[in-house]
C-alpha cells in the first residue's frame, strides 16, 4: 500500500508525476486549506506532507494529522513550517539546500544589473517611442563598487563569488564570522550598509531576522545606494523602505520578495526607483525539477527506513 501524502503548492509536472506514482497523493494549491477539505478519515491516513516553502505547514495542520511522520519542504526556507510543533511530535522536517543557490544568485546579480543599468525601464523607453525624442538618462556602474552581502550561506556565497567577476569589493555580515570565507566580515550591519553601494539580502527568514533591514540600515545605505532583497519580505521594514524610496533617502531597490506577496504594498507600484520581481529566484525548469527530486528523495528515504538526505537540524 502506498503511503498517503498531502502535497501543498505548485510543483513542476515531473514532480507531480513522480509524487502520484510513488504515493497516494492528495494535492492542493491553496493553503491554508478551507475548513472541511480533509475528512477525519483522510487526516488519520496522511503520513507525510510535501509542501512548497511559500505554503509551509502551520501548527494547526500538523496537530490535525495524528499519524504524520515527515514534512518534506520544496525549497530551502522553512520559516513557514512550525518547526516547534514538528519537534514536539518528533516529526522530521527536510528541505532542499544546495540545489537552488546558483539560480537564486544569478537572479540576484541580474536584478542588481537591471536596476543599475535601467534594463526594464530602458525596454519601456524604446517601446513607448521615447527614444525618438532623445537618449535615456544615464545609468549607474557596477564595476569596482562595493557589494555588502547579508548572509553568506549557499546563496550569499554564490552571489559574492559572482560579484568578483564585476571587480566588486565584497563585504558581508552574518551572525558570526566564517574564517574560511575569503571576504571581509563586518560585524555591525549599519556599518556594512554605510560602506556598501549595493546591499544584497540573502539571509534566512523567520522571527530571528524579522525587520533586520531597519530604518537605520536603510539610512546608512543612503541616497546613492541600492537594496536588493532575494531572501524574505519579512527581513525588511517595508514601511521604512517605501518612505525612504519615496523621499530619496534611499536611491534604489530591487525586490524579489515582499511581506505579503503576491498582494504587495500598492506604494511599490508607484515608485519609479524600485525594480519588482514575482519571487522567482529558483524559477527555472531545471532547478525546480531538481528541487522536486530532492524533496521526493527525502520522502522515499523516510518510508524505506534510510537516512534522510537533507534533514533540517
Amino acid at each position: 500500500m502506498k503511503p498517503v501524502v498531502l502535497s501543498l503548492g505548485v510543483f513542476p509536472p515531473a514532480t507531480m508525476s513522480a509524487l502520484a506514482k510513488l504515493f497516494e497523493l492528495h494535492h492542493f494549491t491553496v493553503y491554508p486549506l478551507p475548513d472541511g477539505t480533509l475528512s477525519p478519515e483522510l487526516k488519520a491516513r496522511i503520513k507525510a506532507i510535501a509542501t512548497e516553502a511559500n505554503r509551509g505547514a502551520a501548527r494547526e495542520l500538523i496537530a490535525s494529522l495524528p499519524n504524520l511522520e515527515i514534512i518534506s519542504c520544496f525549497g530551502v526556507g522553512v520559516d513557514r513550517i512550525d518547526l516547534a510543533a514538528a519537534r514536539e511530535r518528533g516529526i522530521p522536517v527536510t528541505n532542499t539546500p544546495g540545489v537552488m543557490a546558483d539560480e537564486c544568485a544569478d537572479l540576484a546579480i541580474g536584478m542588481m544589473l537591471a536596476s543599475a543599468r535601467q534594463i526594464v525601464a530602458a525596454d519601456r523607453y524604446v517601446r513607448s517611442g521615447e527614444w525618438l525624442k532623445g537618449p535615456i538618462a544615464l545609468g549607474r556602474s557596477v564595476g569596482g563598487k562595493t557589494l555588502g552581502v547579508i548572509g553568506l550561506g549557499g546563496i550569499g556565497r554564490a552571489i559574492a563569488d559572482r560579484a568578483q567577476a564585476f571587480r566588486m569589493k565584497v563585504l558581508w555580515h552574518g551572525p558570526r564570522p566564517k574564517p574560511e570565507a575569503p571576504y571581509e566580515y563586518v560585524s555591525d550591519l549599519v556599518e556594512l550598509a554605510r560602506r556598501s553601494d549595493f546591499l544584497m539580502v540573502a539571509c534566512k527568514g523567520g522571527e530571528a531576522t524579522r525587520g533586520l533591514i531597519s530604518a537605520s540600515v536603510i539610512d546608512a545605505l543612503g541616497p546613492e545606494g541600492t537594496l536588493v532583497n532575494i531572501a524574505r519580505g519579512s527581513v525588511v521594514d517595508e514601511p521604512a523602505l517605501i518612505e525612504r524610496l519615496r523621499d530619496g533617502r534611499l536611491g534604489f531597490a530591487a525586490l524579489d520578495v515582499f511581506e505579503n506577496s503576491p498582494r504587495i504594498a500598492p506604494a511599490f507600484l508607484e515608485l519609479p526607483n524600485v525594480l519588482l520581481q514575482p519571487h522567482h529566484g529558483s524559477a527555472t525548469v531545471e532547478t525546480r525539477t531538481a528541487i522536486g527530486e530532492l524533496m521526493i528523495e527525502n520522502l522515499t528515504a523516510h518510508f524505506a527506513g534510510r537516512k534522510l538526505p537533507t534533514p533540517v537540524t
